[in-house]
């Protein structure tokens, strides 16, 4: 069996729709794994969103073009947490849902904690931002 059969039932067979080439390198040798890849992405059964990330893809049911499968949120959080990072809702986003704004979030901020994340993720021409809890007072009561 050829490693880019092989390789498409590991995707297949994966819970979720973000696949880090990390989970794949022990296939093959590097190059091998990153024909396999290409292949992949020209079958559109992958779509890279970010160096060494890819995500699943399936048929848009208004354009029937290959997009990814999941928005941009979903697929940062999904890798963001494969990568080990606790990912919380940015600024923007926790005063909406908490009702202290009626301000829609205009972008996707991911909040990082204490970390310092430049990973770029894109999906469908948007990117992620990252903001972190560096600079914020902490206040005790």
């Amino acid at each position: 069996m050829k490693l880019q059969e092989r390789m498409l039932r590991s995707v297949k067979q994966r819970a979720g729709n973000v696949i880090i080439r990390a989970e794949l390198a022990g296939m093959g040798s590097a190059s091998q794994v990153t024909e396999a890849l290409k292949a992949l992405q020209e079958k559109g059964v992958l779509v890279r969103i970010g160096t060494g990330v890819y995500a699943k893809t399936r048929k848009s049911s208004v354009t029937g073009a290959t997009i990814p499968a999941g928005s941009l949120e979903s697929l940062a959080t999904e890798t963001l947490r494969k990568l080990g990072v606790q990912v919380t809702a940015g600024k923007a986003a926790a005063a909406y849902n908490s009702g202290k704004t009626t301000q829609l979030p205009g972008t996707f901020v991911a909040n990082t904690g204490r970390r310092r994340i430049t990973r770029k993720i894109a999906v469908g021409g948007r990117n992620v931002a990252y903001e972190n809890d560096y600079g914020r007072a902490e206040t005790s009561a």
